[in-house]
């Protein structure tokens, strides 16, 4: 295949990817709408970031950059636009923001021409897991992890890392400007979530404290707390607002996931939880609500997980894993879900402002026992039952 007849192909290909439409799947479970295909992999990086397309430097056409894995998205509407700001990863593992946006928020999503430029600091290695939120003060602020070598660590250990969060903040999605990183008395911090309002005329941030890289060590779970300025943030005092708890999805560690989203019945909330399995670490999705007036309190939390790798999902890059730094609510309700899995591609779930209260403020809680899980199921059937005799009357 001579030069001019591999790039029609290329171009035919990602086109095809870009343009095909995303049918709902015939999904059961009354809380969200599952779709068949992802949103965005890593077929739907431009071909110009992977060919150089000049047949004098390249004759053979081959890809110069490879691209590994797209996931772990922001999510934001601007511009009418549903705009997923998606970690992508390349073959050489570094991880870097890039824009793609959708008319319909289901499918056709495409990246924009050159990825994000967020302005590195000395000494960070990889940024990654980026939250956008449209804070009342104006500004959209994209909170994000930010990698490195951990210093103390001998020659021989070349995977220690620190994870700290960084700050930027822009008014067009172009233009970035970095603020200082995130700072509190934990060794590290991963998942870092600022409120979309303020608080007590504070910027208000959810946290997730950690002893190291991978453990949670100490780390108690999603904590909260409040910074008097954005510019050079820092939080004194981490207050746990959604503990871990032994023999539940959330034992090893847990997070939030994007910004919070308000309704009339206090703040939705999606976190991720991680339990440890002898396949390894298994992450899965789980809703909570908290007070409408004190973020401190969670009044509502059903048991087990909202939303879970199911077949294809469940393998890639780092399999059984869903994670979810993404959503938008729309005026009219409806919720689109941008969710990760297993580390390698992006999907959306949709639902709506109502079902997700209603599935939050209704569905039990988890009781932390077999026992009480039986009983729960039993209440429900006994339930089920009497409603079977009356209908037979």
């Amino acid at each position: 295949m001579n030069f001019n007849s591999r790039l029609e192909k290329i171009i035919a290909q990602y086109e095809s990817l870009i343009g095909q439409k995303n049918e709902a799947i015939d999904y059961t479970n009354g809380i969200f709408q599952r779709y068949v295909n992802p949103v965005l992999t890593a077929g739907h990086a431009p071909y110009k970031w992977k060919y150089d397309l000049d047949e004098n430097s390249n004759p053979c056409l081959m890809e110069r950059i490879g691209i590994n894995a797209v996931f772990n998205s922001a999510a934001i509407k601007f511009g009418g636009k549903y705009v997923l700001m998606a970690r992508v990863e390349g073959s050489d593992r570094k991880s870097f923001f890039a824009i793609a946006q959708s008319d319909n928020g289901i499918d056709n999503f495409r990246f924009w021409d050159k990825p994000a430029i967020i302005p590195h600091l000395e000494g960070e290695t990889n940024l990654y897991d980026m939250r956008l939120v449209q804070h009342e003060d104006g500004w959209i602020y994209g909170v994000f992890c930010t990698e490195s070598r951990d210093a103390s660590a001998p020659d021989a250990d070349q995977s220690s890392a620190i994870a700290q969060c960084g700050i930027v903040r822009t008014k067009d999605l172009i233009h970035w400007d970095r603020l200082a990183d995130f700072k509190t008395h934990s060794a590290q911090q991963r998942n870092v979530v600022l409120h979309p309002e303020f608080v007590d005329g504070k910027y208000a941030f959810y946290t997730r404290p950690q002893d190291s890289f991978i453990e949670a060590g100490k780390g108690g779970g999603i904590a909260f707390g409040l910074a008097d300025d954005i510019e050079h943030a820092s939080v004194d005092v981490e207050t746990v607002i959604d503990k871990r708890i032994y023999h539940t999805i959330y034992e090893a560690k847990n997070g939030l996931g994007p910004a919070p989203i308000k309704t009339e019945k206090g703040w939705l909330q999606m976190a991720h939880g991680v339990r440890n399995t002898a396949a390894g670490l298994r992450y899965v999705l789980y809703l909570f609500l908290s007070d409408a007036n004190d973020l401190t309190k969670v009044t509502h939390k059903p048991a087990g997980y909202f939303l879970s790798p199911e077949d294809q999902e469940r393998v890639g890059d780092v399999s059984n894993v869903v994670f979810c730094n993404g959503w938008i609510a729309d005026g009219d309700g409806q919720v689109f879900i941008y969710y990760a899995s297993s580390d390698t591609r992006m999907h959306v779930a949709t639902s709506t402002i109502d079902r997700l209260l209603d599935y939050t403020m209704n569905s039990p809680q988890d009781g932390f026992t077999s026992a009480a899980s039986v009983q729960e199921i039993c209440k429900l059937v006994e339930k089920n039952q009497q409603l079977e005799l009356i209908e037979k009357r």
